[in-house]
């Protein structure tokens, strides 16, 4: 970290906040503790809960005490703004209650709950560029071109001073130690008002800021001494997708903020389901961010016995984006490795395979017939901790299967294991079932177990998805004239199959 500044005179954004009218809109928020996570790292953690606000994130404040200094002329002619999605809602709400009209520019790139929010807030919506910069530079267009006010998300005085009411209320509500206090940033709006307040009333108190590390512009200007403009920026977190940040925010942050925190969006999708293990409530990726640093934060410095506070600033999830967040937060939380083995391609490896396994729990399974030597299997077990993939990986290599740990490949994990597969001309004569496993342990190795010992498994297709009951595709080779008996034996086993070696699909994709 380069060297900060000498300590600007602090008083005017003191007085700001402290007048800050915020609470014609806003609720003080609760400051929760985690006691899941806090147990789970040693550290007292407590969590700000902002997603609580009315249009679940903190960006009314903001946009409240903005719009409430405007004049009655300004008001009458209408206001603009540029937001991914939470700064607009805020600012329909604030237009809503003070009766004036509001346009909001928003990218293409915003997700549609927030698009629709808006709308049902009377926001006049227009969908403009990839990034909040993009919208930004159209909103400025439009409000020269109509004479309407621009409230800026994060570089307004005003704005930071209404942010700056949560770092106000964290220290009200906790008076007691506390260590830091763990701030997302997108165009620095939140940490340049909570760095303000705090660094003004208790300065002992560090204040990290948080940042995606596809969206780190903050942390390159500081570094820099200058404000940088980021080419491109990540969309995952799309409320602090910002490729330039504020003037005013800059200043502040390279004054006051004491550190800064990188992550990932494996980490942050852990951190959603930390959240959501100790209050039940889901964050959108900028509301997890604070909650990924902490973590990270405690583990890097080996932190025991300190008082952490996250800022949970937002909770405009897409529901659909819950299934990439389920299955990237097991890589977050370093409780899932994956692998590619190769096994002989003979009668009884693959049982082997499984049985090595042992009772650990699978958390997917691809294989397709492909070599008449070798067979490639992807493998997805649920693991403790990270060191035990790799014990994983030497204990199969040490059993004869050369292993590769995909664990930490994304490759792996965003594509490879969703297209393990394809036709195989060694698959003659295959018969395709797909399963209706119970998920528990054992499951696996009685369907093995009811396998003759001269039937093929030529396809296998497992992935667990958190249901009671797992759903399995298999090929299996049969012999003619065992047709009778591979019946016999699946109906002996108990679970639920349908034949689908006439299903079209797998005539065109897979026999």
């Amino acid at each position: 970290m380069p060297q900060r500044p000498p300590a600007p005179q602090r008083a005017p954004y003191l007085q700001r906040i402290l007048t800050a009218r915020v609470y014609d809109v806003a609720i003080e928020s609760a400051l929760e503790p985690a006691r899941t996570l806090s147990r789970r790292l040693g550290n007292h953690v407590l969590l700000k809960r902002e997603d609580q606000q009315p249009v679940f994130s903190f960006k009314l404040r903001g946009a409240y005490n903005k719009m409430a200094h405007l004049s009655a002329a300004e008001l009458a002619r209408g206001v603009i703004c540029a937001s991914a999605g939470n700064h607009a809602q805020g600012v329909a709400l604030a237009a809503r209650r003070l009766g004036c009209q509001a346009t909001i520019v928003m990218p293409v790139t915003t997700p549609r709950l927030k698009i629709d929010a808006v709308k049902a807030l009377g926001g006049d919506v227009v969908l403009h560029g990839d990034s909040y910069s993009d919208a930004a530079d159209h909103a400025k267009a439009l409000q020269a071109q109509r004479g309407l006010t621009f409230v800026h998300p994060f570089d307004d005085p005003d704005v930071i001073a209404g942010q700056g009411t949560v770092a106000m209320e964290i220290l009200r509500q906790h008076q007691g130690p506390l260590d830091a206090v763990f701030v997302a940033i997108g165009g620095g709006g939140l940490i340049a008002g909570v760095a303000s307040y705090i660094k003004a009333v208790r300065p002992e108190i560090k204040v990290i800021g948080v940042q995606m590390n596809d969206s780190d512009a903050m942390l390159r200007s500081v570094r820099a001494g200058k404000r940088v403009t980021l080419a491109d920026v990540g969309l995952f977190s799309d409320g602090t997708a910002v490729k330039l940040v504020g003037e005013e925010t800059f200043r502040i942050a390279r004054e006051l903020v004491d550190d800064y925190v990188v992550v990932d969006t494996d980490a942050v999708c852990a951190a959603i389901k930390d959240v959501f293990q100790d209050t039940r409530s889901i964050l959108e990726p900028a509301g997890a961010m604070g909650v990924a640093a902490l973590k990270q934060y405690a583990a890097e410095h080996k932190a025991k016995g300190q008082t952490y506070v996250a800022i949970t600033c937002g909770a405009n999830m897409n529901f659909d984006r819950l299934r990439f967040v389920a299955e990237r937060a097991e890589f977050g939380e370093q409780r899932e490795a994956l692998f590619a083995v190769t096994i002989p391609e003979a009668r009884g490896s693959f049982k082997r395979l499984c049985e090595l396994i042992g009772s650990r729990s699978v958390t997917e399974f691809n294989y397709r017939i492909s070599d008449a030597n070798e067979a490639h299997v992807f493998v997805g077990i649920a693991i403790a901790e990270s060191a035990e993939a790799d014990r994983i990986e030497r204990n199969f290599v040490r059993h004869g299967f050369a292993t590769v740990n995909l664990t930490d490949d994304e490759l792996a994990k965003e594509h490879v294991r969703h297209m393990v597969g394809g036709r195989s001309a060694l698959a003659a004569a295959e018969r395709l079932y797909r399963f209706t496993f119970p998920e528990r342990p054992g499951a696996l190795m009685r369907f093995l177990d009811a396998m003759h010992a001269d039937w093929n498994i030529s396809l296998f297709h497992y992935r667990n998805q958190g249901a009671d009951h797992g759903r399995i595709l298999v090929g299996l080779q049969v012999p003619r004239g065992d047709e009778r008996a591979l019946k016999r034996s699946l109906d002996q086993l108990g679970y639920p199959y349908v034949d689908e070696s006439a299903n079209p699909v797998y005539a065109l994709f897979l026999r």
